[in-house]
C-alpha cells in the first residue's frame, strides 16, 4: 500500500455472457430502461442501490460504470443480469466480472507549477488552454494521472486498488527526483 488517501470515483467492470439478448424485447419489460438503437447501440439500464449505468449489448457483453467500488459494481452487474432474467430472458448462473478502469483521486499538500513539471518530466503534456491538468502517464503499472495546480490528483486506467497505489508511489518519487516535496493530505 501507500501513504495516499485515496478515494475511488469511479468503477468501470464488464461481463460477457455468451448469450445474445433481444434489447427490444428487454425494454419493453423493464422498467426504467432507455433504448434508442439509431443513437446508441446498447440498452441503458441504471441501478438505484447501489448506484450504477449498466449499457446492455445484444451480444451479450454487459458494461457497468458509475459505482465507487470494485465490490459495488460486480454487486451492480449481479443484480442487472438478475433483471435481465426477471425479463424472461434465460441467462448462464456463472459470470465473469472484469475492472476495465478505475478512477480514483489523492491529493498533496503542494501548489504545482504544471509548466516546470511538464518540462521535467517525459511523458507529460500541459497544454493550459485546452484543459487546466498535467496529463503524466506510467507504463507500470499502465495508468494515467491528471495532475492540477492545487495538489489534486486524478488516477485513471488501473485494473486494481494495488496498481492506484503502486502508481502514486512511482508519482511521488519521479515528483521528488525533480525537487517537489510531496506529502499527501486527506481530502
Amino acid at each position: 500500500m501507500s501513504e495516499f488517501f485515496v478515494n475511488i470515483e469511479n468503477v468501470v467492470a464488464f461481463t460477457s455472457l455468451g448469450k445474445d439478448i433481444p434489447l427490444t424485447k428487454l425494454v419493453d419489460r423493464i422498467e426504467n430502461a432507455e433504448y434508442e438503437p439509431e443513437q446508441f447501440p446498447g440498452l441503458v439500464y441504471r441501478t438505484t442501490e447501489p448506484r450504477a449505468a449498466a449499457l446492455i449489448f445484444s451480444s451479450g457483453k454487459i458494461v457497468c460504470t458509475g459505482a465507487k467500488s470494485i465490490d459495488k459494481a460486480k454487486e451492480a452487474m449481479g443484480k442487472v443480469v438478475d433483471k435481465i432474467r426477471s425479463a424472461g430472458i434465460p441467462l448462464p448462473k456463472k459470470f465473469d466480472v472484469k475492472v476495465e478502469n478505475i478512477v480514483a483521486s489523492s491529493k498533496i499538500k503542494a501548489k504545482l507549477n504544471l509548466e516546470e513539471v511538464a518540462f521535467a518530466l517525459e511523458n507529460a503534456e500541459y497544454e493550459p488552454e485546452q484543459f487546466p491538468g498535467l496529463v503524466y502517464r506510467i507504463n507500470e503499472p499502465r495508468v494515467a494521472f491528471l495532475l492540477f495546480s492545487s495538489g489534486k490528483i486524478i488516477c485513471t486506467g488501473a485494473h486494481n486498488i494495488e496498481d492506484i497505489h503502486s502508481a502514486l508511489n512511482k508519482l511521488k518519487k519521479r515528483l521528488e527526483e525533480i525537487g517537489i516535496k510531496v506529502k499527501p493530505v486527506a481530502d
